[in-house]
């Protein structure tokens, strides 16, 4: 598209028709505004595009459309419908993605080996589950038995609307032809960022966890108390700039910085920039959703690991943040930043500067915390199938916070936990230090 820009100097991105729906929408309101922002993600692919997996970690398009539709067709049309009979029979076992009280899956890396059902026959899956659902919500409107359930299937949706995203992304950084998602112009960068400040934190006794009316997951309860030290949390995120004198430093190739897994890792994958960074002529490029682009040092770093965000912690004489001292900082901001509906699909240069407290907490990239993701005191899971849906990978991952340039702005809060292996880098993830 082309480039235009606001009074401001910021670059106008492709705003999606995400659901910014007044509080009183109703839930079928809410679930044709998420529907329809899915296939608004989709709408510049090619053909080809919808069924190519990239990795074991990454699905093709086409499976994102078919599972988010295989949710709701599975917990909600199923419990509403007496005798109801599914779109296609093998559906349930193809786009199952790890419900073992549902039944057998097909094994996620072989994803992209499913030319059929064709994108075609996706989508007029979509469409049939669609019209049974706009149906039930329409004749029976917050119907309580059902209403949660709808909200979560929306909220999945959501974060699969965040993986279409970084799938591609993946799968176009693969492609030595560097294709374009959506030509976006970046936003600019004003000034050069401030300098790192530090913002103090409260100690003693604190509250975290979700409270209040709305939509939560369950591993953000119950709401209980921490213990918080005296700490400080960066005033922003760590840009590109600053990464880079981490680099300049040898830090890739100096074990003391690094986690013994963490130091396996970068010898063994051979690291020594972020994820997408491309070095040509001596300067660093990147891959983008927009195409490859100029490293700019006024961005926020992104798509490194837990491993090199506690490297570069350490380097920089401080540490990670806990998960609880996120949040308290967190939890009187705005959910406010650069997400998903602003269009740019890349984290932006901080334009504003926070009268108080840290800027950038939400939007731009996921912050990795120091947390291993865990149950919270009292925790208890879902009934049934729906109880696997975070239960089950309380073991080996590392809390991130505050959402990303993909997420739905109408999908974060200040208590959402997402997690990912320490090794993980095509998430948007970024650095926010404390000390």
């Amino acid at each position: 598209m082309p480039e235009t820009r606001t009074r401001t100097g910021r670059a106008v991105g492709a705003a999606a028709p995400h659901p910014q729906l007044p509080g009183g929408a109703s839930q079928a309101e809410r679930y044709r505004a998420v529907r329809r922002a899915t296939e608004w993600l989709v709408e510049p692919l090619a053909i080809e595009d919808y069924v190519v997996q990239s990795m074991p970690d990454a699905s093709p398009a086409k499976w994102h459309l078919a599972h988010t539709t295989w949710f709701f067709e599975t917990f909600v049309l199923k419990a509403a419908i007496r005798g109801y009979r599914p779109v296609h029979p093998q559906f349930e076992f193809l786009f199952n993605s790890y419900y073992n009280a549902v039944g057998p899956q097909f094994a996620r890396p072989d994803r992209g080996k499913l030319s059929r059902p064709t994108v075609e026959e996706v989508r007029r899956y979509r469409v049939a589950v669609d019209e049974l659902m706009l149906g039930i919500l329409e004749r029976a409107p917050g119907e309580e038995s059902l209403a949660g359930v709808v909200e979560l299937g929306l909220h999945h949706e959501q974060q699969h609307q965040e993986l279409i995203l970084t799938d591609l992304k993946y799968l176009f950084a693969c492609n030595p032809l560097e294709p374009v998602y959506r030509d976006v112009a970046a936003p600019l960068a004003l000034n050069d960022p401030p300098p790192l400040g530090w913002v103090r934190g409260p100690t003693g006794v604190r509250e975290i966890g979700f409270a209040g009316e709305g939509f939560a997951f369950d591993n953000e309860s119950p709401r209980h108390p921490v213990f918080l030290n005296g700490f400080e949390l960066g005033s922003r995120l760590i840009t590109c700039g600053e990464y880079r004198v981490f680099m300049a430093d040898d830090a890739y190739r100096r074990p003391e910085l690094w986690l013994s897994d963490g130091w396996n890792v970068v010898r063994e994958r051979g690291w020594n920039a972020p994820l997408y960074w491309r070095e040509r002529d001596g300067k660093w490029g990147s891959m983008t959703l927009s195409g490859v682009r100029p490293v700019r040092d006024a961005e926020p770093v992104c798509h490194v690991s837990f491993y090199e965000a506690d490297a570069y912690a350490r380097w920089a004489g401080a540490r990670l943040p806990t998960e609880a001292e996120w949040e308290v900082m967190a939890e009187h901001a705005g959910v406010e930043g650069n997400f998903v509906e602003d269009g740019y699909f890349h984290p932006a240069p901080l334009s504003v500067h926070a009268e108080s407290g840290p800027a950038q907490l939400f939007g731009d990239v996921w912050e990795w915390t120091q947390s291993a993701y865990a149950p919270y005191p009292g925790y208890r899971p879902v009934a049934g199938a729906l109880g696997e849906y975070n239960a089950k990978f309380m073991s080996s991952q590392i809390v991130l916070r505050g959402g990303s340039c993909a997420t739905p702005r109408s999908h974060i809060r200040p208590s959402y936990r997402n997690f990912f292996p320490p090794d993980a880098r095509w998430q948007f993830s970024g650095i926010r230090l404390a000390r």
